[in-house]
């Protein structure tokens, strides 16, 4: 079965929107298809997601109050040059933005602060007057950008090596406010841009007679290291409020709960680098034809975010100081994730005239765990997608498409919680909505 011609539905199981709303922070999916694409080719695209996550206070939470939306709109680019230099060698530049989060808290909930939050709620003391608390919303930003530079090396028609270096830049704000988070309460980070270098390897396997296509590729953890602009606003009415201790807890208690009040202040003047080291991550792709003018295709993802977590240095000194009186005597992080990601993503594309194809797609992603944290309350997914692709001329086209997420339920916890089986709210019955669109040309 010759399908010579099915190049236009090759190029459509390319389309974005592939991983949009992936586990944890996941969010491009990190695809090189069109670094293996015939020929020199250049695209560029853009997808937008509109999430709906709701929830309601559960859990550890005094009160049962319902949660309004706080999964924010967002887009992102992606751009790709490939060149094949020689019959046997090629080179490609790939942008895209592989991780990402946007969100915010509104409405009343132990996600919103108010001059009456009971900032001490985790540990065991018998009032919950002590301190105050700025107004506010919690909210999350991060941003990141990857630009790869590829060399391949194509031994045969068939066989394809390749290998090159990935420049990666991230940047992000955070912001707790709210009950749920006690003495982290008006915690405020910032993190400046901040650029590293990784790698990435692969190889790909193909048959163009039969339209068939299969490639693996490894891309490697990168190490982020920077000076966060962070806030601890309760360390002062803490610090102060500690001599009068006296009665409000239980006297054996008192030693421990006054060094790690103490040690909560102390933190806040701390100065030190922090890390993040973004995941490796895995990308097994296929594609065969299956008929005249018609292709099935598959994507398999797996990103280690079970390794992955983000303790800023202040935030990470104050969660040792208060980590033995909840459970947690080594301190615990801001962000972490108790499970790694896998996803998949398989459907049919078919050339239908010499201009236009169309492609149809089922995509099932695990989460990175659950309970989850509270800055991504959602446990993976189920979607499905449609696409369609004009082709003006047979080196041009613009192609779109868009997808339905069914988000998994999810249980959120603090930090604190993290590691065990307490949280603080509940998300469940929530959907999203994705759009792609994307230029594609074979010079």
């Amino acid at each position: 079965m010759k399908l010579k011609h099915l190049s236009t539905a090759m190029i459509l199981a390319t389309l974005p929107a592939t991983g949009v709303f992936a586990a944890a922070l996941d969010r491009s999916g990190q695809s090189i298809s069109a670094f293996l694409q015939p020929g020199n080719y250049f695209e560029a695209g853009i997808s937008v997601l509109d999430p709906t996550v709701k929830g309601q206070e559960a859990g550890t939470s005094a009160t049962t109050r319902k949660i309004g939306d706080m999964g924010d709109d967002y887009y992102f680019p992606s751009a790709a040059l490939k060149l094949q230099l020689t019959d046997k060698f090629s080179f490609g530049l790939l942008y895209d933005q592989p991780f990402g989060a946007d969100a915010k808290y509104t409405g009343d909930n132990v996600f919103v602060a108010s001059p009456n939050d009971r900032v001490l709620s985790s540990l065991p003391v018998t009032t919950s007057s002590i301190g105050g608390a700025t107004t506010g919303n919690t909210s999350v930003e991060v941003d990141s950008q990857n630009i790869s530079m590829i060399f391949g090396f194509q031994p045969t028609q068939n066989f394809n090596i390749y290998g090159g270096g990935v420049y990666q830049t991230i940047k992000g704000n955070v912001h707790l406010r709210g009950s749920a988070y006690s003495v982290f309460n008006g915690y405020d980070a910032t993190i400046k841009e901040d650029g590293a270098v990784g790698w990435l390897a692969g190889a790909a396997y193909q048959i163009p007679e039969i339209a068939l296509k299969a490639s693996i590729t490894y891309r490697s953890e990168i190490d982020h290291k920077f000076n966060a602009n962070e806030n601890l606003s309760l360390a002062a009415p803490l610090a102060n409020a500690a001599p009068a201790l006296g009665g409000l807890v239980p006297p054996a208690l008192l030693p421990a709960i006054s060094q790690a009040i103490g040690g909560f202040a102390a933190a806040n003047s701390a100065e030190g680098q922090s890390k993040i080291t973004t995941p490796q991550s895995v990308n097994l792709d296929f594609q065969t034809g299956i008929m005249a003018n018609t292709v099935a295709f598959a994507n398999v993802r797996w990103v280690n975010w079970k390794d992955f977590s983000i303790t800023p240095y202040k935030f990470g000194k104050a969660a040792e100081a208060v980590g033995p009186l909840v459970n947690r005597p080594n301190g615990f992080s801001l962000v972490e994730y108790a499970d790694d990601q896998w996803s998949v993503n398989a459907g049919v594309g078919r050339k239908l005239s010499e201009q236009w194809a169309g492609n149809v797609s089922v995509g099932w992603d695990s989460g990175a765990g659950n309970p989850v944290t509270t800055l991504g309350p959602t446990e993976g997914y189920w979607n499905v997608g449609l696409g369609l692709q004009y082709s003006p001329t047979p080196a041009t086209f613009i192609a779109g498409g868009v997808k339905y997420f069914w988000l998994g339920d999810a249980k959120a916890q603090t930090g604190a919680q993290a590691g065990g089986n307490d949280y603080v709210a509940k998300f469940e019955d929530n959907n999203a909505i994705a759009y792609g669109l994307k230029i594609g040309y074979k010079f």
